[in-house]
């Protein structure tokens, strides 16, 4: 079946104007016109942009949509992954952002336009927590883009944790993943991009 809907979700601190999220928006556009492509800017409120993505998905054709996530996306598209049991492409996928985002409690600024300030709240820990679904086996088909040198995560815990997806390890690179571009061709063929 042909994915014709395709939900994209960014990381921490990140928008719909990543450099990845661009980069597929411009290739399915290019390559897909008919697909329907939806990277929304996600609230702070871990359970918000959760409440915010199944909204709007919530009239999607449940048999033909797919979801991608990079890094805090990563494991938010995990767990939409679940709740629309469909197909995921995960890009250097935060695994325990529980864990990880507990030092970012405080004023934060935004990557790509840093005079855009949000304060990341000690009670989005467990709104993380909430949304773990480590341990689950997976709904559909996932697709791990796992970088080596990426300096944030791990590569080594992303590869345990989804070792039942199919995985592409990259030597090198870096958490943005760099060289996404290369991969969009393998992303579009793993979900059969309508």
């Amino acid at each position: 079946m042909a994915t014709t809907h395709l939900l994209y979700l960014h990381g921490f601190r990140s928008s719909p104007q990543s450099a990845k999220a661009r980069l597929a928006a411009d290739y399915v556009a290019r390559h897909h016109p008919g697909v329907v492509f939806w990277c929304p800017q996600l609230p702070p409120s871990p359970r918000e942009a959760m409440a915010l993505a199944a909204e709007g998905i919530a009239s999607w054709p449940k048999g033909t949509m797919a979801v991608a996530g990079s890094s805090l996306g990563g494991f938010y598209a995990s767990w939409v992954a679940r709740q629309a049991r469909c197909p995921s492409v995960l890009i250097n996928p935060a695994v325990d952002p529980a864990r990880d985002l507990a030092r970012y409690i405080g004023e934060q600024t935004a990557w790509h336009d840093p005079a855009t300030r949000f304060f990341f709240r000690a009670e989005y820990i467990a709104e993380l927590q909430a949304l773990d679904v480590r341990g689950q086996p997976p709904a559909g088909p996932e697709l791990a883009l796992i970088a080596q040198g990426d300096e944030l995560l791990d590569w080594r815990e992303m590869a345990a944790r989804y070792r039942q997806a199919r995985q592409v390890v990259t030597e090198g690179g870096d958490h943005a993943f760099s060289g996404f571009a290369a991969y969009l061709p393998l992303v579009a063929q793993f979900l059969a991009l309508a």
